[in-house]
């Protein structure tokens, strides 16, 4: 069986992966708890302190991340679709006549959001396939995800 799909990434898209890539960390969920607990110290006491600690910790890593999935998009690396090809071996990612290999062994794990499916290629590294561009073709991808990699390190949902 192969699979052979272009995906486009946006913005969105990017931001997405970013989001679920920090929030899914420790650091991200920590940052998250200190600055929830920033604004339930400000509503218990009262300091302005505490409020401008908490949203600081809350609003800013949401927005930083926007704002660098923005510039990214406009890279030239994201202006032309990818072309992905899942064999039995493994992914192929062609762009611009340059094509890169990796076996489904060396995948470290496949995550979904409700906006992209996600194949980490390494602990910070990804392809992102947003659902839109899946289309019909989103089944067979989660299928062939599921058939070559360890269920421990597949957390796709539909």
């Amino acid at each position: 069986m192969e699979v052979e799909f272009d995906v486009k990434i946006d913005a969105g898209a990017l931001y997405d992966y970013m989001l679920r890539h920090t929030y899914s960390s420790g650091i991200g969920i920590l940052g998250s708890a200190v600055g929830a607990l920033g604004i339930v110290m400000y509503l218990m006491n009262g300091y302005l302190l505490y409020l401008i600690f908490g949203g600081i910790l809350l609003f800013y890593q949401p927005v930083s991340l926007y704002l660098r999935a923005k510039k990214q998009a406009l890279s030239p690396a994201f202006q032309k679709p990818f072309h992905y090809r899942m064999t039995e071996k493994g992914v192929a990612v062609s762009q611009g006549g340059e094509e890169h290999f990796q076996s489904w062994e060396s995948m470290y794990r496949a995550v979904s959001t409700g906006k992209s499916l996600i194949l980490y290629t390494g602990k910070a590294n990804a392809s992102i396939f947003p659902r839109k561009d899946l289309g019909e073709k989103q089944a067979d991808v989660i299928a062939m995800i599921s058939k070559h990699m360890p269920p421990k390190k597949v957390q796709i949902r539909m």
